[in-house]
């Protein structure tokens, strides 16, 4: 594999985990006490579990590997699936430590990257009460400033914003517009209070984002921990463990029955339940899909708001075309219904929108039609989670599909810088 490029790469989805320096330095002290209860990681010997609002939420995979935060530079997805599971296993450095970061985007190829949470992205916007949200928000935002200073031309981040109360939205986003690695807001596609981002509520949101400039970055996680109505993740897992079931074999012959006398035999067994999680697999481009089909194109907020920014990562971005497919189907021939008036020419919406999609540099409609995405994506290469992929992954993945240099390097690079309001710097080379 080469490791060599002749342009400058922006990873548009990489995470940190949050140290519990968020909560015991940068969380102001009287909140403290209620922001452990509203939202708290604990990760011991013998036990891991997410904490919200004081109800706890055990992992149900091998404590010993932490797939948020396992894969390093050089190990193949291989190498973290034949992880000896009996044994502890450290989480990868780079997702609390700066400067073992930046050493990490060296060995990946990677020059600058946005940065976004891990336990936050999961369990933030469940947080029930909005003064405890918006403490939560101003120290995470405060540690992540910190941690992008190490070297502010290579690390930027999303900000996390208390939607809870929307006055302290706004608040948090005139704040953290003031401060350079912040090139975005961070949002969640789920339901919040139980109402989706098609409610009027978010209208100031969109609003304030499209004045100050600052993108929403849309990411949505596994909702392993969450309630089912949330999101799809949590209602994928709940269809997986009924996968787990008891069968019955009757056998003619001499068994004896409750109720006496001889009868059939009956036995019983169960299936052994699926190993991993579906959520991971399934939820972020569904969550996504929702997201860019109802909110955006649907509720008209890319019409409403026309200079609004919209980076929407992690959920790959091959699917955008079947969506659009769909919509422009349906809204010619059954008149959408809305508050707002809906344009029925939803391809062309799409093209006039300031919005990006994340992408893998292992999807094959990308490798094949380059040219119908290339203005539309945004590399990201997942960091530190288990399945990882580097700069030159990508790099050798598209040039084998004999994708030119040009677009290769719009699509890892200028898109994000562009979106992001970047100026790319090359480090790597």
């Amino acid at each position: 594999m080469s490791t060599h490029k002749n342009f400058a790469v922006f990873d548009g989805d990489s995470h940190v985990v949050e140290p519990k320096a968020v909560w015991d330095t940068y969380l102001e002290p009287e909140y403290r006490t209620l922001g452990k209860a509203a939202l708290w990681r604990e990760e011991g010997e013998f036990n891991s579990y997410l904490k919200v609002n004081g109800k706890m939420f055990r992992d149900t995979m091998n404590r010993n590997i932490p797939r948020h935060a396992i894969w390093k530079p050089g190990m193949t997805w291989e190498q973290v699936g034949d992880l000896d599971p009996d044994r502890r296993h450290a989480a990868t450095e780079g997702a609390t430590n700066p400067h073992a970061r930046l050493r990490d985007m060296d060995a990946m190829g990677v020059d600058q990257t946005f940065l976004y949470p891990t336990w936050f992205a999961e369990g933030f916007h469940l947080i029930e009460d909005p003064d405890v949200a918006y403490a939560m928000a101003r120290a995470y935002n405060n540690w992540i400033a910190d941690f992008c200073q190490v070297a502010p031309e290579r690390l930027f981040a999303a900000a996390m914003i208390p939607l809870q109360n929307m006055d302290y939205t706004v608040a948090e986003l005139r704040r953290i517009a003031t401060i350079p690695c912040f090139r975005g807001a961070f949002i969640r596609p789920m339901f919040i209070e139980g109402h989706y981002f098609t409610h009027p509520y978010y209208d100031p949101l969109w609003a304030e984002l499209e004045h100050l400039g600052v993108p929403a970055a849309v990411h949505p996680t596994a909702g392993l921990w969450n309630p089912e109505w949330t999101s799809h993740g949590p209602f994928v897992e709940k269809i997986k463990n009924r996968l787990h079931h008891r069968t019955f074999i009757s056998e003619p012959g001499g068994g004896p029955q409750a109720g006496g006398g001889n009868g059939p035999n009956i036995s019983f067994f169960s299936s052994p339940p699926l190993g991993h999680p579906l959520a991971p697999i399934l939820a972020p481009w569904l969550d996504n899909h929702m997201f860019v089909a109802s909110t955006l194109i649907g509720f008209t907020v890319m019409q409403r708001y026309p200079r609004l920014k919209v980076v929407v990562a992690h959920g790959k971005a091959s699917w955008m075309e079947e969506v659009l497919e769909k919509m422009e189907a349906s809204a010619r021939v059954v008149p959408l219904l809305h508050y707002y008036p809906v344009r029925t020419d939803v391809e062309e919406m799409w093209e006039e929108g300031h919005v990006m999609l994340g992408f893998d540099a292992e999807e094959r409609l990308i490798q094949k039609l380059p040219h119908q995405f290339a203005e539309k994506i945004v590399w990201g290469s997942r960091y530190p989670h288990q399945d990882t992929t580097s700069a030159w992954d990508a790099i050798e993945q598209l040039t084998r599909a004999r994708v030119d240099e040009p677009t290769i390097a719009r699509m890892l690079g200028g898109n994000a810088a562009e979106q992001f309001g970047v100026k790319l710097v090359r480090k790597i080379g």
